[in-house]
């Protein structure tokens, strides 16, 4: 086992951190408050090649790989959660068009997506499916060459951007679940207002509203009928996103932690001398490090894929354990902040709003112990 970072993974690591630092760090209480990423940030992400880390540089990606991928996201995160969730499910909705897309599919929206023309999205739940693909009501009617595409989806993320948008809808001739690629704002297709969510601000959860699109024959992501398994790929793959978002969610929450025990003090003593404190400093580098080796790990089985069910269950595995440390390590922080964490003020106050979306979004935490025992139990 070798747990070094080859020379191109520690460059984008350290070329994240810095546009972190410069662009984002010092506009993260902007972006939370207008719950609004500035174009410029998504420019400058495009212009580093973050937008298509893991795809092929025909492409337009970097072809740097999955770990690299959850390098620069912990990096990020690390300043706005926000910013990363906007990054999170472009990447899992371009990762399916990459994995299961034709050529022509690929040549058409990948590139885009990877300069930052296009900013993808993945819709799959709906106001009443919650985690279940068997109670998808929006329909697909084969109509010559095109289908008819007419439903709800709810919760989905970038959907006021331009671009492909992969959605889930059931055929009616077959009753059969088959994948999409729809153009944003052609026509039928609108939004709601985004929903005001506790945290995560900046990255936008809106209802897409969809009235008579006809989508091209030509735009079928795989084959008809064989949508579930592109869902259930992609959500996996999406898992990635969450848990390298959560981790620098969690490396946030110790530097804030860290810095305040070193800068308050109690009657002249820094309150890192008191051994209460202490405790939780240790509490704090344990969830970070156990969380960072977890999510690395499942960036590593990405780049090396083999066998989709046991991907998926170290997935669910690798985003329960991260998401519920991370509200943990902002917990232990705020703690850590007394009375002054519950302020808005103060750094964690944000990351510990920021945390607890981790468990509820992408499949919420009981839905992935499900996957996990379901394949341990198997057979």
């Amino acid at each position: 086992m070798d747990f070094s970072l080859t020379k191109e993974e520690a460059l984008i690591q350290k070329m994240a951190r810095e546009f972190a630092e410069k662009n984002i760090l010092p506009i993260a209480e902007q972006i939370h408050h207008e719950n609004k990423v500035p174009q410029e940030i998504i420019e400058g992400l495009a212009e580093l090649e973050l937008m298509g880390i893991p795809f092929d540089e025909k492409y337009g990606g970097a072809n740097a790989g999955y770990v690299s991928y959850v390098l620069a996201m912990e990096q990020l995160a690390r300043c706005s959660s926000g910013v990363t969730m906007v990054l999170s499910a472009h990447t899992l909705a371009v990762s399916s068009i990459n994995t299961f897309g034709t050529e022509e599919q690929k040549l058409k929206y990948i590139p885009k997506c990877c300069n930052g023309e296009y900013i993808a999205s993945f819709a799959f739940t709906e106001p009443g499916t919650g985690s279940d693909p068997k109670q998808i009501t929006t329909t697909a009617t084969k109509d010559g060459d095109s289908y008819i595409l007419n439903g709800t989806k709810r919760f989905i993320s970038n959907a006021n951007y331009p671009g492909p948008i992969v959605i889930f809808a059931r055929e009616t001739e077959t009753n059969e679940i088959t994948a999409f690629i729809v153009d944003k704002w052609t026509e039928g297709y609108s939004i709601s207002e985004p929903w005001k969510k506790i945290g995560l601000h900046g990255g936008l959860l809106l209802d897409v509203y969809m009235k008579d699109v006809r989508v091209p024959a030509s735009n079928v992501l795989g084959q008809p009928g064989q949508g579930y398994p592109i869902l259930q790929l992609g959500i996996s793959f999406g898992k990635i996103g969450v848990s390298s978002s959560s981790l620098g969610g969690i490396l946030a929450a110790y530097e804030e932690g860290l810095k305040y025990a070193k800068e308050k003090t109690h009657r002249g003593t820094p309150i890192a001398k008191f051994q209460s404190i202490q405790l939780r400093v240790a509490d704090l580098a344990m969830l970070l490090e156990s969380s960072r080796w977890l999510t690395y790990r499942l960036a590593y089985l990405a780049n090396n894929f083999k066998n989709p069910f046991v991907f998926a269950k170290e997935a669910a595995l690798t985003k329960t354990v991260v998401c519920e440390n991370s509200v943990q390590a902002a917990r232990i922080a705020l703690d850590i902040h007394g009375s002054y964490g519950c302020m808005e003020d103060y750094k964690i106050s944000r990351l510990y709003k920021d945390a607890i979306m981790g468990p509820q979004i992408e499949g919420v935490t009981d839905m992935q112990k499900m996957i996990i025992a379901g394949v341990l139990l198997k057979g």
